[in-house]
C-alpha cells in the first residue's frame, strides 16, 4: 500500500480530487497542513505521490503550489484531475443563518461565494484560513460560527449543512496535480499536457522569444503565469502549460530550444489531460513530419539533393 499525500486536513477539495487520482482502498491517503508540506513529503520520499491544487477557473493560479514547484529539488506531475467546485455552508447543529457573525474559508473559497455572502450574510465577517476543511475544524472548535467548505468535509466533522451547492460562478472548476519524484513518465496518449517553468533574462523580448519557440512548432499554449523570483524586484519566472507530450518530436524540440534560450527550464511533467480543448485550425506537425524533415536534411548535408 502506497502513501499518497494531499493538501488537508481531511475534508478538502483536494481530498475529493485525490480519491479520483488514487484508489483509497489500495493507498493510504495522508493529509498535510500546507501545500509546501505535501511537495516536501514527495521530495523526501515520505509519500510516493502528492496531490495539490494548481489553478482555479475563477481565481486563477494557486501561488503556494507554483512557488513550491519552482524551488527545491524537482518533482513532476504524473496525472491531473479537474474537479467541479461547489461549496457547503457548515455550522454547529442548531445554528441559523441569522446567528452567524463570522464565516471562514480558504481565500479561494471566500472569493467564489463573495456575492452569496453579501446577499445572505451581509453582517458576517469573512475570515481567511489555510484550507476549507481547516475552517470546518475551527467551527467545531468554536473559533468561528460557520465555514464555507467542500461537501466532503461533512463526512469528517459533525456539523450541520445549512446551505449546499454554493458558488457565484456556474461551472467553476479547480485543477489538481498528482506529483512524484522524477522517473519514468506516463506514456503519451495523444491528449497530453506538458508543464514547465522558464527562467529568463530580464531583457526586451525575453517572453516573446519563449512564445515564439512554441508557435514556430504549432504548439498550443493552454496556460501562462508569471511569479516573481524573489531575488530582485522586476524579475519573474514563467509557468507554461502546453498541449502535447515531451516524447513527441515537436514538444521535445521546443523544450530543447527553450533550454538554449533561457537561463533555466524546469520540466514539470507530461501527463494525460482530463479536459479536452477545441481542435486547432491547422493540425500540428506530427512525429512522422519531423522524421521526414530530418531525413531530407540529412540528404542535403550529404550532398545527395541538389
Amino acid at each position: 500500500m502506497s502513501r499518497i499525500g494531499y493538501f488537508g486536513p481531511q475534508g478538502t477539495f483536494t481530498e475529493q480530487a485525490v480519491r479520483q487520482l488514487a484508489d483509497p482502498e489500495r493507498n493510504e491517503l495522508v493529509p498535510f497542513d500546507s501545500i509546501p508540506a505535501v511537495v516536501a513529503a514527495v521530495r523526501s520520499g515520505d509519500v510516493a505521490r502528492g496531490c495539490v491544487p494548481v489553478e482555479n477557473s475563477v481565481e486563477g493560479a494557486v501561488p503556494a503550489t507554483m512557488d513550491a514547484l519552482a524551488l527545491g529539488a524537482p518533482v513532476v506531475a504524473v496525472a491531473e484531475h479537474v474537479l467541479p467546485v461547489q461549496f457547503t455552508l457548515l455550522a454547529k447543529p442548531g445554528m441559523e443563518l441569522d446567528d452567524i457573525k463570522t464565516v471562514a474559508s480558504h481565500p479561494h473559497g471566500l472569493a467564489q461565494v463573495r456575492e452569496w455572502l453579501d446577499n445572505n450574510l451581509p453582517k458576517a465577517t469573512a475570515i481567511a484560513t489555510n484550507s476549507t476543511s481547516g475552517a470546518a475544524r475551527d467551527v467545531l472548535a468554536g473559533t468561528f460560527d460557520a465555514a464555507i467548505s467542500a461537501p466532503v468535509a461533512a463526512l469528517h466533522y459533525p456539523l450541520a449543512e445549512l446551505v449546499t451547492g454554493l458558488g457565484d460562478v456556474k461551472d467553476a472548476k479547480t485543477r489538481f496535480l498528482l506529483l512524484a519524484k522524477p522517473g519514468i513518465l506516463p506514456a503519451p496518449t495523444g491528449a497530453d499536457r506538458t508543464s514547465l517553468i522558464a527562467f529568463t533574462d530580464n531583457e526586451v523580448g525575453a517572453l516573446s522569444n519563449v512564445l515564439h519557440e512554441l508557435a514556430l512548432r504549432d504548439i498550443n499554449l493552454t496556460r501562462l503565469e508569471a511569479r516573481p523570483t524573489r531575488e530582485q524586484f522586476g524579475t519573474y519566472r514563467f509557468y507554461l502549460d502546453i498541449e502535447g507530450h515531451v516524447a513527441e518530436h515537436r514538444v521535445g524540440d521546443a523544450l530543447a530550444a527553450l533550454h538554449r534560450r533561457c537561463l533555466e527550464v524546469r520540466f514539470l511533467g507530461s501527463y494525460p489531460r482530463t479536459e479536452q480543448t477545441p481542435d486547432v485550425v491547422r493540425a500540428p506537425s506530427t512525429d512522422l513530419d519531423f522524421e521526414s524533415a530530418s531525413a531530407w536534411l540529412g540528404a542535403v548535408r550529404r550532398g545527395e539533393i541538389a
